[in-house]
């Protein structure tokens, strides 16, 4: 079976509503989607590093629990494990405060075995973070000669937009080794002051890589493929309750993923261009796990709500 391959950072998010901790759970932007993948029986494996600490702990079983493979995440005696404070406002989307000192970022590693067309994950400033860099390359480079298809979520917060200089070589290194690019429409105002898709597509991804997934919050998410399409979806509402929206990006990424190997997808017919019946189904898949995701202050689906499995 394909398996997917996540690296990214690892967290604890320590969760507050009208400014009271309601709930602390491991997370990390590709973290949370191999969580949720693995909910649904995909196998994976999950490549950071965290401290030698209680923390570090759980956020490794949390991964075993969950049926992804966390020998890859490296612990590192007198390294304190990240923590990230998310406060919920009265639209239950996050504002976050971050506890980390990226100067430890080490990224040591054996090189994940790697198969022709599985999935490769990256996502976030651990995607671009110069300390690492050359690491991550190592890695990207392997996935390309494997045969794998590498989706790169950019993710790119505004808490770095004074680093988008320094960044932006890594950025677009990563457009050219991926063979899915998300972004979303804050992501391309803070990086290139634009916000218009096929403007973005055109100038940015499409020199690099074919296919490109634009989103912009509740607003239709427009999809742009090798065959020249560019296909909008409406984002439909959300059933029950929104709780949270930590977690909703990291999740459309999963559904993503999970929609490729469900429909059979390889890296040749991503470079061909996806038909419009399997590029619905795909995108329906990402949608239930944004969605389910929303429905819980946690940063994952509940596989057993959603009812799917490989």
């Amino acid at each position: 079976m394909r398996k997917v391959i996540g690296i990214g950072e690892t967290v604890l998010d320590i969760i507050f509503r009208d400014n009271h901790p309601v709930d602390a759970v491991p997370g990390g932007s590709a973290y949370n989607a191999l969580v949720s993948l693995g909910r649904v029986g995909v196998p994976g494996i999950f490549i950071s590093e965290t401290g030698a600490d209680r923390v570090g702990e759980m956020i490794v079983s949390f991964l075993e629990e969950n049926g992804i493979d966390g020998s890859g995440v490296r612990m590192f005696k007198g390294v304190k494990s990240p923590l990230s404070l998310a406060f919920l406002n009265e639209h239950n989307d996050a504002e976050y405060v971050f506890y980390k000192d990226h100067p430890n970022d080490k990224l040591e590693m054996t090189m994940p075995e790697i198969s022709p067309d599985d999935i490769v994950l990256i996502s976030s400033f651990y995607a671009v973070n110069p300390v690492i860099r050359p690491q991550m390359k190592r890695v990207l480079d392997h996935a390309q000669q494997s045969g794998a298809i590498i989706y790169y979520d950019v993710n790119f917060r505004p808490s770095h937009r004074d680093e988008v200089d320094e960044l932006l070589p890594n950025i677009l290194d990563n457009f050219a080794y991926a063979d899915i690019v998300r972004g979303s429409d804050e992501d391309f105002q803070v990086m290139f002051s634009k916000g218009d898709s096929r403007q973005v597509y055109k100038e940015n991804i499409m020199p690099r890589c074919d296919t490109f997934i634009y989103t912009r919050g509740a607003q239709p998410i427009d999809i742009f493929t090798a065959d020249g399409k560019c296909r909008s979806y409406e984002v439909p509402s959300i059933e029950g309750e929104i709780v949270s929206t930590i977690g909703a990006g990291d999740n459309f990424n999963a559904g993503f993923v999970y929609g490729l190997i469900r429909e059979g997808i390889t890296r040749d017919m991503l470079r061909q261009g996806v038909n419009d019946s399997q590029m619905q189904h795909i995108v329906d898949y990402a949608m239930a796990f944004s969605g389910d995701c929303c429905r819980s202050v946690q940063n994952y689906i509940n596989g057993e709500r959603l009812g799917l499995s490989v």
